[in-house]
């Protein structure tokens, strides 16, 4: 059985490129595919939270690299790429939520939450799918939100990009699944991570999400680990275009 489930699931031998890979989702992303075996590349804003993920994946016996890069800025997701090198699964967990009332967000919110939530999972893709498709394998892994599907608590121009990242989803896998790459995006619940600080420190905002969820509980990052060992491996060479949905039953309702 050990033999059939690294033939099924192992990563040895893959490189991974993990955007927001310093904290929350993100980070429980790195540490699975790199405990996995697979080589790990992080990429956020700051530098001190890159070190201590990095020091934590190396502490799990990961190789793992950081590049420090505002991926709102298309400049440095160039830079991203060229510093990256080779990667077989690309991981577009990076984002920003600015929660405002609808008519209160200005044109400059606009930008930053496009520019970080679809702008650069789309450059990325557009550099990464073509040479995963000349190898003939990759896999793009795109983390969406219940806000891919429907309204959610001031959805604002974030629910419009995640929607948008569910529709480049499609667009990517028809573009490439054809030579073995396969993408698909994770639709999360109510996470507990620092993006969802706001939203928590909202008085009995935690309580209730938690009541929403079927399994009776909010997410944690951890609970994103087998999903994308999954989507990353020969095991879903045949998954393409779809919306996983790792949330607790939360969607159902």
């Amino acid at each position: 059985m050990p033999d059939y489930l690294q033939s099924l699931f192992s990563l040895a031998g893959r490189r991974a490129l993990v955007t927001g890979g310093s904290s929350g989702i993100g980070y429980a992303i790195a540490e699975a595919l790199g405990r996995a075996g697979a080589e790990v590349v992080i990429v956020a804003r700051g530098k001190a939270g890159l070190d201590r993920a990095a020091e934590r994946l190396r502490g799990h016996g990961v190789t793992a690299a950081t590049i420090v890069a505002d991926l709102g800025d298309r400049e440095a997701v160039r830079r991203v790429c060229e510093q990256a090198g080779h990667i077989d699964v690309l991981v577009n967990d990076a984002a920003n939520n600015i929660r405002k009332p609808m008519a209160e967000l200005t044109e400059d919110d606009y930008a930053q939450t496009i520019a970080v939530n679809l702008t650069a999972p789309y450059l990325l893709g557009q550099h990464y799918g073509p040479l995963m498709a000349a190898r003939g394998w990759g896999r793009v892994i795109n983390i969406g939100s219940q806000q891919s599907v429907r309204a959610f608590g001031d959805s604002g121009v974030y629910g419009a990009a995640k929607a948008a990242l569910a529709g480049l989803t499609r667009s990517q896998a028809e573009a490439w699944s054809a030579q073995g790459v396969s993408v698909n995006t994770i639709i999360p619940g109510f996470v507990l991570t620092p993006l969802t600080e706001p939203a928590q420190a909202i008085p009995g905002r935690v309580e209730q999400m938690a009541a929403r969820h079927m399994a009776g509980r909010n997410g944690v990052p951890q609970d994103f680990a087998g999903a994308a060992v999954f989507l990353a491996s020969d095991a879903a060479a045949f998954v393409t275009g779809h919306l996983l949905y790792v949330d607790g039953g939360f969607s159902v309702h």
